[in-house]
Parts: C-alpha cells; sequence; structure tokens
C-alpha cells in the first residue's frame, strides 16, 4: 500500500499522519517515496525538480518541498485559524523533534536525512512557520517595505536552503537568491489575487492602493478599472525587477543549476507576462503558465545556458537592472 492517496489534500493527510493519529514510522525509502509523490502532486507554476537538476540533489530538494507544502497548506488551506495556529505549533514540534533525532512523521523521516548529508541549520526551517503563523495574524499590507519583509520569512528561506544543498552558499549568492525568491512570491500574489482574496488575505499594499486610487470597496468589489489596471501595472513590473535582478546568480553555478535558476527565474517572469497579457484582469481569470509554456522554458534555458548567455533574453527595459546586478 502506498503511504499517500494520489492527491495531496491537507484534511485526508491531518487524519493519517496529523497529530494523534495512529501510525508506525516508515522507513526512509518509504518517506522518500511520500515527498516525491507529493511533489508530483501539486500544481505549480513550474516542475518543482527538474530532470536537469543533478540526480543526487533532486530527493533532497523533494524532501525539503514536502515540508514546505505541509506547511504552506497549514496555514492556506484550513478555514479555522486558530487549528491552523495549533496545528503549525505541532508541525515546529515535529520539525524540532526532527533535529532532536526523534523523527517520525513520513516528511521528517526523509527530511532529516538531508539535514544531516548538508548540515542544514534549522533557521529557515522556523522562518518559513513563522510566515504561515503570521499569515494567521496580519490579513493586510500597510507597505511594500511590510510586504518584503514578510518575503523574507516566506520565500527567501526557501533559496537559501537549495544554496546549502548544492554547496554555494556566498553573500553574493544569498543576495541574488533572495531577489529572485521575493521576485517569485511577488508574482504569486499578483497571480493569485483573487484566490487570496477569498481566503481573507490581502497582499496589494494599502500605501500603492491609496496612490492609484483604489479604495477598499472597489477592491471588495473586485472592481477592473483604471485604477486597478495601473496599480497591477505597477506591482508587475516592480516584481519583473526582483526577478531580473536575480537572474546573475546563474552565471555563478554549474550548468545544470544553471538551467534550473534560470527555469524558475523565467517561470516567474511568464506569470508575469500572462499577467499582462489579460490586461491585468485578474479579478475574472487566473493567468497560468501552461505545459506549452514549461516546455518552451526548458528549452530556453538549456539554449541559453549552453551557447548565448543570459543577457540576451533581457528585454531593453530589463538589461539596466540585470547589467546592475552583475556589478
Amino acid at each position: 500500500m502506498s503511504l499517500r492517496e494520489p492527491a495531496f489534500e491537507i484534511e485526508s493527510e491531518l487524519r493519517r499522519w496529523g497529530p494523534g493519529a495512529d501510525y508506525a514510522r516508515p522507513s526512509l525509502r518509504a518517506a522518500e517515496r511520500y515527498c516525491r509523490e507529493l511533489a508530483r502532486s501539486h500544481y505549480e507554476n513550474f516542475p518543482v525538480v527538474s530532470w536537469l537538476l543533478p540526480r543526487r540533489l533532486r530527493g533532497h530538494v523533494r524532501n525539503v518541498y514536502a515540508f514546505c507544502r505541509w506547511a504552506d497548506d497549514l496555514g492556506d488551506e484550513l478555514s479555522d485559524r486558530q487549528r491552523s495556529l495549533e496545528l503549525l505549533d505541532w508541525w515546529q514540534q515535529e520539525l524540532e523533534a526532527c533535529y532532536d533525532g526523534r523523527s517520525r512523521h513520513p516528511v521528517f523521516v526523509a527530511l532529516a536525512s538531508t539535514i544531516q548529508r548538508f548540515d542544514v541549520a534549522i533557521t529557515p526551517f522556523q522562518d518559513l512557520i513563522g510566515a504561515f503563523r503570521q499569515d494567521q495574524h496580519i490579513r493586510e499590507y500597510r507597505t511594500f517595505d511590510e510586504l518584503l519583509e514578510y518575503c523574507t520569512r516566506s520565500a527567501n528561506p526557501v533559496g537559501r536552503i537549495v544554496l546549502r544543498l548544492t554547496e554555494h552558499e556566498t553573500l553574493d549568492a544569498f543576495r541574488l537568491s533572495d531577489s529572485i525568491c521575493t521576485g517569485l512570491q511577488l508574482a504569486n500574489f499578483w497571480q493569485d489575487v483573487a484566490r487570496d482574496l477569498d481566503r481573507g488575505h490581502i497582499y496589494l499594499p494599502r500605501e500603492d492602493r491609496e496612490r492609484f486610487g483604489f479604495g477598499d470597496e472597489q477592491l471588495h468589489s473586485r472592481v477592473t478599472n483604471d485604477a486597478f489596471i495601473a496599480l497591477m501595472a505597477f506591482e508587475v513590473d516592480r516584481a519583473r525587477g526582483f526577478l531580473v535582478a536575480g537572474l546573475p546568480l546563474a552565471e555563478t553555478l554549474p550548468f545544470r543549476l544553471r538551467i534550473d535558476v534560470d527555469l524558475f527565474a523565467s517561470g516567474g517572469l511568464r506569470v508575469l507576462d500572462r499577467v499582462d497579457e489579460i490586461g491585468y484582469r485578474v479579478w475574472e481569470t487566473r493567468p497560468i503558465v501552461s505545459n506549452r509554456d514549461v516546455a518552451g522554458l526548458f528549452s530556453a534555458a538549456f539554449w541559453r545556458a549552453s551557447r548565448a548567455g543570459l543577457r540576451r533574453h533581457i528585454s531593453g527595459r530589463d538589461q539596466a537592472l540585470y547589467s546592475a546586478a552583475r556589478k
């Protein structure tokens, strides 16, 4: 019997693997299979683990993704905020047990092997849980700086963990990785403005909404007007700047890793392109990256890494950002 059903749904997973569930500690092999199937089951804009990633790293990246997927869904997919907080506390306890050598949950049985192999600190995992806790308390951001501070815990730790796994930790690499991760988080926000509002989250900063004259009543009525289009165009361009500014990270990495970093950044840029292409009408339509898009992104990333370099695919308006980031 497989450790899990074909599709990941947090309530069913909690019945099997949550606090109070009666289960035996899985073997490392079974736990790794669980993480692999989880990574394959969830929609993302682009593959979590591509076949171009060195084989020795694929399982470890899936283990990290499984941790993030559980934490994210505990924070986002439950209707009761107090229950979310309690379960995030439980997830924190499971993390601490993992670092104490007492792993039992399949995610942490698998993750323990990654932590031990690469001597990964607990801090980035704690930061991620902290971000999901913050989502239960803070439903709206007053300023863009506040939103960026949230991204330092909700997104940037993932890139720093991956740099640890790839053994490419430098201050410059951290800076560029943070820029890409923040850009990806922002792209996800602008892709999911409607979905987030359904969940009671407003990531469009109040200072920006006021600047463009898009009021609370219009926001909650999901109005698409000139003010909203101008606001979204501004936010999309700002997210694009973070992604482009982080692209020089790829040039510092070995060939296969270079392709994967390019793929993720280009995937974020494609999401922003889709938002632009639908005229910023994200209330009516959720822009997505299609399978055809993904295939094109793979092909383009491979070509750039092997022949042309990154500079040639960056639009003229982004060249200044890219050049500045390389200095």
